[in-house]
């Protein structure tokens, strides 16, 4: 691995373990040597996590849609900015970028992108790790969620089992180590 992206919120949360986890997986991917691939913005734990890689060394490529520049979001002081036209070409541009997709805690757009990479590992148009860094519980329901999913006959258990989980960002990245995608169809019948 080379590169990891980060989904995160573009704000900040109302708890501070969310920014301090930030700093934390920074801290992790400088010591694995791993670069950022990550939404292109300065604000929330987005802003937190670029700021505390670059304070550190490491390289951050942000990837934003023209959009979102206008409204004088884009982070100025990254390794590399791509500006693209589109929130597709943004995820297809942050996929091609990365080696591996973790998703901290943010909003609907966090979601959409984790669940959207996790699918198309799912259907076999990558073999990166995908996980979810679950600070303080984020992530619970969504996990219960996928195992009724799996429980109610839509999701394979070696599918649900594709969406790595870890409190910890160390944890997380070792479970990447090791990571092996599934050869399983899709389909449960």
């Amino acid at each position: 691995m080379r590169r990891i992206c980060v989904y995160c919120g573009s704000n900040t949360g109302n708890r501070p373990e969310y920014g301090a986890a930030a700093r934390e997986l920074a801290d992790v991917l400088i010591r694995h040597d791993l670069e950022l691939v990550y939404g292109g913005a300065d604000k929330g734990i987005m802003g937190i996590l670029a700021d505390a890689v670059l304070e550190q060394g490491g390289k951050v490529h942000g990837v934003i849609p023209k959009m979102l520049c206008e409204k004088e979001i884009a982070h100025e002081g990254l390794t590399e900015l791509h500006i693209v036209a589109s929130m597709h070409a943004r995820k297809t541009m942050m996929a091609a970028l990365s080696d591996g997709f973790i998703a901290m805690p943010g909003g609907f757009g966090t979601l959409e992108e984790i669940i959207e990479i996790v699918t198309w590992g799912q259907l076999r148009f990558h073999d990166k790790p995908c996980g979810l860094l679950n600070i303080n519980g984020y992530f619970d329901h969504l996990l219960c969620f996928l195992d009724h999913a799996n429980k109610q006959g839509f999701l394979r258990s070696a599918n649900r089992e594709m969406l790595l989980c870890d409190p910890d960002p160390a944890g997380l990245i070792q479970q990447f180590e090791r990571y092996a995608a599934p050869h399983v169809d899709k389909w449960t019948a």
